[in-house]
């Protein structure tokens, strides 16, 4: 078989793999290098970070806890009696281990039915499309491509103060390998990690600190969801403490020693485990050869254009890896969006409808502009929000925290942001994404029918509250 390809894919991620299926396809000649191994060294392992040590595990864990915080606590007040409910870590692991296996495991069947070539190792991009690989013994290929497409993700970011200590100090991978619940659990960063990890152990009877070096709790969501959802997240028990950044962590006795500054002044932390989640960095270690002809910023972001390609002919770029958030969703849409561009079609992702997630207990989620944004830029809006606690079915389902709000514009009525706090967010925000990927006005949502009763009951309501409308609520007044 000849080494010379249509496609080479570097990265076997949510962005690479979905690349690569989509070029094979398309009729395309496609490799994917991945340099990722199992535990033995012996097979390759495909997914990337989001289904081997991301997405995938850390929402098993969620919901498996989740359920747990119920039985524990919910179920009495419904007429349910269980008493004497017990987690058994191990159990909980192996679960979450067997989901992993066998999303990935399906990803290697599917190369295999679309005819992509899968290639174990480390690829690194040479000059004029060649991509040197690799092996795990030190051995090196170099295959040929008409296009490369780089999906190499990114990694947990480390911070000096607190340098990562097997079994104490760790990063959102160790986290996620417990193998029993501590008994005091520090997370450094309120960002979606340290907020879904934090959920994860506190239900399991961790006390959690969770120390923001920022004074803003989640900066980039709307202020009146992120501030309904800090108070959510304290009522549940997680200590999050604002502008508390950390000076210093050293192990002393099998305790972790946490230092950190705050507007009182110095402050001292001592817990049993610690978790580093203040963000994560492209993976570029070792990537591109000097001559290569691809650019990165100072903070290793690869330099593409609103189509994903960098400044070297044929060479493209998606992901973790380029500007924008760093989602898997992102990343398989953009892998999808380059390889149709490589078959000489012209797709382009739309960067202003891309959902965010923050899978807590309420879940976060959000899409387009948040009220802060739209006031910097001078914009003139309306607002509709509709509560949950006025919903129906939510009441059915003891879950009644949280709103949903939509912001449209005050002169067209279209729909800017799309912003839910409360049970079932992560799906009910596909209702905003499908709604502004159309044009849709507030009024568009707030004459279509919805089925009652449902969550999505609260969309409707929140779209005919932009206009003064909602039924279910008492509407705000209108100036005169």
């Amino acid at each position: 078989m000849s080494d010379k390809y249509d496609v080479i894919v570097i990265g076997a991620g949510p962005g690479g793999y979905v690349a690569a299926i989509k070029a094979a396809q398309l009729g395309l000649k496609t490799a994917c290098v991945e340099s990722w191994s199992s535990k033995d060294g012996k097979s390759q392992v495909l997914g990337g970070t989001c289904l081997n040590v991301g997405c995938i595990p850390s929402k098993a864990l969620l919901e498996i806890t989740h359920k747990f915080e119920e039985a524990s606590h919910d179920y009495e007040m419904q007429g349910i009696i269980a008493k004497d409910v017990k987690i058994d870590v191990a159990k909980m692991m192996e679960r979450k281990s067997g989901i992993v296996k066998q999303l990935t495991g399906g990803i290697a069947g599917l190369f295999k039915s679309n005819g992509v070539t899968p290639i174990h190792g480390h690829g690194k991009l040479l000059a004029n499309r060649q991509v040197e690989v690799t092996d795990k013994d030190g051995k090196t290929k170099t295959y040929e491509a008409e296009n490369v497409i780089i999906a190499t993700g990114s990694k947990p970011i480390e911070i000096p103060p607190a340098p990562m200590t097997e079994g104490y100090i760790v990063d959102s991978e160790g986290a996620l390998e417990f193998d029993e619940v501590p008994k005091r659990l520090g997370i450094i960063g309120a960002g979606v990690i340290g907020l879904e990890l934090g959920s994860v152990w506190a239900r399991l009877g961790s006390e959690v600190t969770v120390l923001e070096a920022q004074d803003t709790f989640l900066p980039a969501v709307d202020q009146q969801v992120a501030k309904d959802a800090l108070k959510q997240f304290r009522k549940q028990g997680l200590n999050i403490i604002m502008g508390g950044r950390v000076t210093g962590a050293e192990v002393k006795r099998k305790l972790v020693n946490v230092s950190y500054e705050d507007s009182k002044g110095k402050q001292e932390l001592k817990v049993d485990k610690l978790i580093v989640a203040v963000g994560r960095r492209p993976y570029t270690d070792n990537l591109l050869a000097a001559d290569s002809g691809v650019s990165m910023d100072e903070r290793g972001f690869i330099f593409v254009d609103d189509q994903c390609k960098t400044e070297a002919p044929g060479v493209w770029a998606v992901g973790d890896v380029v500007r924008g958030p760093m989602l898997a969703h992102k990343a398989s849409e953009e892998g999808v969006m380059v390889a149709e561009r490589i078959a000489g079609q012209k797709p382009q992702v739309n960067y202003d409808c891309i959902p965010n997630v923050i899978y807590t207990s309420p879940e976060v989620a959000w899409v387009g502009k948040t009220e802060e944004q739209l006031k910097n830029e001078g914009e003139a809006y309306k607002v509709g929000t509709f509560p949950f606690a006025a919903n129906g079915r939510a009441m059915a389902a003891n879950s009644t925290a949280g709103m949903v709000k939509i912001i449209a514009d005050e002169k067209t009525d279209r729909i800017l942001g799309f912003h839910v706090v409360g049970p079932q967010a992560s799906e009910i925000i596909a209702q905003g994404v499908i709604a502004m990927e159309f044009g849709s006005s507030a009024e568009d949502l707030a004459l279509t029918c919805f089925a009652h009763p449902t969550l999505s009951e609260s969309v409707h309501e929140a779209a005919l509250a932009v206009n003064g409308g909602a039924i279910h609520i008492a509407n705000r007044r209108k100036k005169k």
